[in-house]
């Protein structure tokens, strides 16, 4: 990491513009995520870079990683934390970047075995922040060799992190607005599609609907498709 400022400047505004656009893009969470390590490893030149996410559809909340650059398997595996776990923990729940400059010698961290194989030395994690100041996980980088980070790449780091944070939060938006949106239209569906079945076949509402039901299970399909095929059979008679 020892390249010249102004060559750093420009790849991390280089980097904030790649994931400023992907708040735009049609890409899904998980190609965004992808974007979001690839860039900021190639960007700083650290060893590894991982983001986790905070999943709080879980009881208690956990933190798991769900993106890094990193091909190997030691490190790509399913992994998780409590919120107050590890240095991934202690960045989340204290809202503020945290330097490790041997992860060997930090209590914090949990993981040596891991860092002795990889050949992982000292760490940043900074956590992924929206403007409202909510935290939604952390980004992490590891490097090589020892080093002491700077405020200037600190600050850099932390940039592209709550654009990040961004990105994933506008993208988790558009995706629950969709399931929502689809969720109506196939109710709409199914409620036109049970008022055809009372009036075929003289069923009441109930009765109609445990039959789409019914047709659903015995199928494998599901409502919504039974419901398209009961409506469109009433559209060719």
């Amino acid at each position: 990491m020892d390249r010249s400022q102004n060559e750093s400047d420009d790849k991390y505004v280089k980097a904030l513009m790649d994931i400023s656009s992907a708040i735009t893009s049609d890409l899904y969470l998980e190609d965004i995520l992808k974007l979001i390590v690839m860039v900021t490893a190639k960007v700083t030149g650290i060893e590894i870079c991982s983001l986790w996410l905070i999943d709080d559809q879980s009881s208690p909340h956990m933190i798991r990683l769900k993106a890094t650059q990193s091909i190997d398997p030691e490190y790509v595996k399913d992994r998780s934390l409590k919120l107050n776990e590890g240095v991934v923990g202690y960045v989340v729940t204290h809202k503020k970047p945290l330097l490790v400059k041997n992860v060997l010698k930090e209590p914090r961290f949990k993981e040596k075995e891991m860092a002795k194989k990889l050949g992982l030395v000292s760490m940043i994690g900074v956590p992924l922040q929206s403007k409202e100041g909510k935290v939604i996980g952390a980004l992490n980088g590891f490097t090589a060799e020892p080093h002491i980070f700077s405020e200037t790449e600190i600050n850099l780091i932390r940039a592209v992190a709550n654009q990040a944070a961004i990105a994933i939060l506008n993208t988790q938006l558009m995706v629950k607005t969709k399931v929502i949106q689809e969720e109506l239209e196939a109710r709409k569906l199914i409620e036109r599609a049970k008022e055809i079945l009372m009036q075929r076949r003289h069923k009441s509402g109930e009765d109609a609907y445990r039959w789409m039901q019914k047709r659903s299970m015995d199928s494998r399909k599901s409502m919504r498709q039974v419901a398209e095929a009961i409506l469109l059979s009433e559209e060719l008679e």
